[in-house]
C-alpha cells in the first residue's frame, strides 16, 4: 500500500516509508479557494448545501411515512390524524426550506457573494427588437 486510502483534494498523499508524517504545511486547514486560513464563513458556506441535501431526504421520508401512517391505520381516527399531521409538517418543511433557498439565490445576486457554491448570475437585461427606419 503506497498512499493512504483518502486523499484529501490539494493535499500531500503521504507513502509507507514516510516517518515524520507531521513535518509540512497542513494543507487541509487552509481554504481551498482563498488558500488562507478557514473561517467561519467558509464553513457555514459548505455547510449550506448538504443541509439543504438532508433536508429534503428528511422531507421526503416523512412524507413517506406519514402515508404509510394513513395506509395501515385501518380506520383509526387517532393514526388518521397522526399521519395527516406528519405530512402537514412535512410541507410547512419544504416551505420553509424552499423559501431559505430562495432567500440566499437572492443574497447572492443581490450582493454579488458565493454561498452555495455556485457563483451568482447577474440577472440579464432584456431584448429589445431591432430598430427599423420608417
Amino acid at each position: 500500500m503506497k498512499q493512504l486510502a483518502l486523499i484529501f483534494p490539494g493535499s500531500e498523499t503521504i507513502t509507507e516509508g514516510d516517518t515524520n508524517i507531521f513535518s509540512g504545511t497542513w494543507k487541509f486547514i487552509t481554504d481551498p479557494i482563498t488558500g488562507g486560513p478557514i473561517t467561519p464563513a467558509t464553513i457555514i458556506n459548505s455547510l449550506i448545501p448538504i443541509i439543504f441535501i438532508l433536508a429534503g431526504i428528511v422531507l421526503l421520508a416523512m412524507l413517506v411515512s406519514g402515508g404509510f401512517t394513513i395506509f395501515v391505520s385501518a380506520g383509526n381516527p387517532e393514526k388518521i390524524k397522526k399521519g395527516t399531521g406528519m405530512i402537514t409538517s412535512a410541507l410547512i418543511g419544504f416551505l420553509i426550506i424552499f423559501a431559505a433557498y430562495w432567500i440566499i439565490e437572492l443574497l447572492q445576486i443581490t450582493f454579488g457573494i458565493n454561498i452555495l457554491g455556485t457563483p451568482p448570475t447577474p440577472p440579464t437585461p432584456p431584448v429589445l427588437p431591432p430598430y427599423i427606419p420608417i
